[in-house]
């Protein structure tokens, strides 16, 4: 069976030197383990994300309780860990929680490898050295610096008030673990991005979901419980394009769908509030109430502008639920 840490390496020049650190670089990145999921060609989530999904999780408690990011594990029928070792564990999935983007697993054997400390990324200024590791050990690892700490909207229906950027972008981004100064974790990884330079120029750029929000709903997810309040659900792809809420694509069946609303549509005002930009109007599409709420929208198509309301759903429900390997 090929490893699954093949091909993922970081360029040697870019890896983190360990004799300059105030930590055991060996030992944090043992914490750090690949991830492989399957998914029913039948689950809701298998057309945009795939059946077969692999990434990086890290672990996080003495018990053995591992952390990746939802994606990867969302509706999963079957799930690997692989240790920088080689040693294959299946594990079950606890829980996703949707507003943070974390998902939580739970290995089925013993797994040799210990939790990484829970940090906060708030204490980090813009320019500070931090560290990208995927599952592999240092072949793996990456010496980087945080860009900034923004907010971000995803065009998925989701958001977060302070992401955080890192460069160089790591090649295996997804759930690795951003190591700050102290060995601690302070970040999980979520998306690679493009930067464009003031020359024109290209970069790619990872973006990290902060650590510290996984404390207050850490207890809820492991016990497999929803962890944070349902939000209203649209079923809608969209975009920021030429200052305007573009909807890019519409989830079959969804609310959007059965509203008739389309791709290219344009999205004004919701509520009879003018919408600055997609987190504005993620946020005000929250504000509304509990899954089910209706949302009303003025909406343009082509020349046409009109007024439209959807009934919310709650994607959860659309959802396969974890269940035991």
């Amino acid at each position: 069976m090929p490893s699954p840490f093949a091909g993922y390496e970081v360029d040697e020049e870019l890896r983190p030197v360990a004799r300059s650190l105030d930590f055991d670089l060996d030992h944090c990145l043992s914490s750090i383990v690949a991830l492989e999921s399957k998914i029913s060609e039948e689950a809701f989530s298998a057309r945009t994300l795939g059946t077969e999904r692999l990434g990086n999780a890290i672990v996080i408690g003495a018990d053995g309780l591992v952390l990746t990011i939802g994606y990867l594990i969302t509706e999963a029928d079957e799930v690997t860990l692989t240790t920088n070792d080689g040693a294959r564990i299946p594990a079950h999935v606890l829980g996703v929680d949707q507003p943070t983007g974390f998902g939580l697993v739970f290995p089925l054997e013993r797994l040799a490898a210990p939790a990484l400390p829970i940090g906060d990324s708030r204490t980090l200024q813009a320019g500070a050295s931090v560290i990208a590791a995927g599952a592999g050990g240092r072949a793996h690892a990456l010496a980087a610096q945080l860009l900034a700490r923004e907010p971000f909207a995803g065009y998925w229906e989701y958001a977060l008030d302070a992401a955080l950027f890192v460069e160089p972008a790591h090649p295996h981004w997804n759930g690795a673990a951003l190591i700050g100064a102290a060995g601690e974790l302070i970040g999980v990884g979520s998306l690679q991005m493009e930067q464009r330079a003031p020359d024109g120029a290209i970069s790619p750029l990872n973006m990290f979901v902060p650590i510290e929000l996984l404390p207050p709903i850490l207890d809820d997810l492991a016990r497999g419980r929803r962890a944070s309040p349902p939000r209203p659900w649209l079923g809608v792809l969209s975009q920021e394009i030429a200052s305007h809420v573009v909807i890019v694509e519409v989830t079959p069946g969804g609310p959007a769908a059965r509203a008739e609303l389309r791709r290219g549509d344009i999205i004004h005002r919701i509520a009879g509030q003018p919408i600055d930009d997609l987190g504005d109007f993620y946020k005000r599409l929250w504000a509304l109430g509990e899954p089910g709420v209706v949302v009303p929208l003025t909406v343009q198509r082509e020349h046409d502008v009109f007024d439209v309301e959807v009934r919310s759903g709650d994607r959860a429900t659309r959802q396969r639920k974890p269940r035991l390997n």
